[in-house]
């Protein structure tokens, strides 16, 4: 039996892939890069071949992550520039650092740090709130943070206002896949669309009132509710394909009554 030919996308596809995942015309994405539209044409179906600032010029228009500016490099026939170090690696140091501060100002409330693909790369103590009930196989490397929060055996079991935070849920993920071209988050996206909550009204969500500002998760924690919101960070201007794909989430309280839970210590309840 033959070997299976492998097709590689090449620069041009590449490019008008990432142009038609932002809607942007050839006309347009020309205007912005200073070059005529025939010259994307061209370079679209390989009649002509870009200059490596020609690809970087092109990749940021668009705003191409930087993964995946180094495979239009790697296709155009350039090296890629951006390197892609573990965490832990010494050159990250001062990113650990600064991760870490982060995490340990924010107790007593949760916070945690997740990659591209949502799985969790760091979290205070505080964020074990999350993990508490949840079966061995959720808690296994890498542990998913989306997986976590929707699971009806984890925090999907516990979430009061299931039906709109996985309404939201679902729809940042969705728009995460698409902007991003990352076929994990896709795929993670299909798999919390189809967990099943036995008893659940999926089609029933809170109606905004006037007091609302953001979607809130209201937790069941025994016979409390705790209700909070989230806020997320980025690290700006990154040059480093890991860090880059890195988030922080912090939890807030967003009543008094839970703020005091946390301040207080959070102990399970029966």
């Amino acid at each position: 039996m033959g070997a299976v030919a492998v097709h590689e996308e090449s620069f041009g596809e590449l490019l008008r892939s990432w142009r038609q995942r932002r809607r942007v015309s050839q006309l347009d994405l020309a205007i912005e890069a200073d070059v005529s539209a025939r010259h994307i044409s061209f370079m679209e179906t390989g009649r002509a071949r870009p200059s490596r600032e020609m690809v970087m010029k092109l990749a940021e228009e668009l705003g191409v992550p930087l993964r995946h500016r180094n495979r239009l490099l790697v296709a155009a026939g350039f090296a890629p520039v951006y390197p892609e170090r573990e965490v832990r690696a010494p050159e990250l140091r001062v990113v650990r650092e600064a991760l870490d501060k982060i995490l340990a100002g924010h107790e007593p409330y949760p916070a945690l740090v997740v990659d591209a693909a949502w799985n969790l790369v760091a979290a205070n103590s505080a964020a074990g709130m999350f993990m508490e009930g949840a079966p061995a196989e959720l808690l296994a490397e890498p542990v998913n943070v989306m997986r976590l929060s929707l699971h009806p055996q984890a925090m999907g079991g516990r979430l009061l206002n299931l039906a709109e935070v996985r309404a939201y849920l679902l729809s940042q993920l969705r728009r995460q896949a698409e902007a991003s071209g990352d076929g994990r988050l896709a795929e993670l996206h299909d798999e919390l669309a189809s967990y099943a909550y036995p008893g659940v009204d999926l089609n029933v969500a809170h109606v905004p009132g006037p007091a609302d500002i953001l979607v809130p998760l209201r937790i069941a924690d025994g016979d409390r509710v705790l209700s909070m919101f989230t806020t997320i960070a980025t690290f700006g201007t990154p040059l480093d394909v890991t860090v880059s794909e890195l988030a922080i989430e912090t939890f807030w309280p967003n009543d008094e009554a839970t703020a005091a839970v946390f301040r207080e210590g959070l102990q399970p309840k029966p």
